[in-house]
């Protein structure tokens, strides 16, 4: 069989490849996650790492989709303390925010999107608590938010500038 007749049976080794890529990935995202920054919410980890590095080698996209469900991995671990449905609404702000990382570093470079993500994830997201517990618990989490956004992208950025150029990505 040639390569026009797999396709055309549904079968494409790109998609293949592509979803294999972001499996090892999601599962990167849950080794993370068993990776607690202490904070007063138990959900912040090294989740994010792998959802930033996949947006910056591979695509928005794909990255989008892993730090998603990095983080609802991570939720899911501590028993989704801020509810479902508040854990779903961080994790379409989290996919945003490596649709961003990587358009910023894109536009502006590496450093640039690494402020952003820590801004975005950090600052930005804080404000998803106060429909928990209002402006105290935003301030609460915002600091431990902060800290582990720099750190998952800082590691995401590192990460691709050790491997680029190299014939893993």
């Amino acid at each position: 069989m040639n390569k026009a007749e797999v396709r055309k049976q549904g079968f494409d080794p790109a998609n293949v490849k592509r979803i294999s890529i972001i499996a090892v990935f999601i599962a990167l995202s849950a080794v993370g996650s068993l990776i607690k920054i202490p904070s007063p919410v138990g959900t912040i980890g090294l989740d994010s790492a792998p959802g930033y590095f996949v947006a910056l080698a591979f695509s928005g996209p794909q990255g989008a989709a892993v730090i998603a469900a990095g983080h609802l991995l991570t939720s899911a671990i501590v028993g989704f303390p801020l509810t479902i449905p508040i854990h779903l609404f961080i994790a379409a702000q989290m996919a945003l925010w490596a649709l961003t990382f990587r358009w910023i570093n894109n536009k502006f470079g590496i450093i640039a999107a690494v402020v952003a993500a820590a801004v975005l994830n950090g600052v930005v997201s804080s404000f998803t608590m106060v429909l928990i517990g209002g402006i105290g618990a935003v301030i609460g989490v915002m600091p431990f938010l902060v800290v582990g956004s720099a750190i998952n992208a800082v590691i995401a950025a590192a990460g691709c500038k050790l491997i680029k150029g190299s014939k893993l990505i």
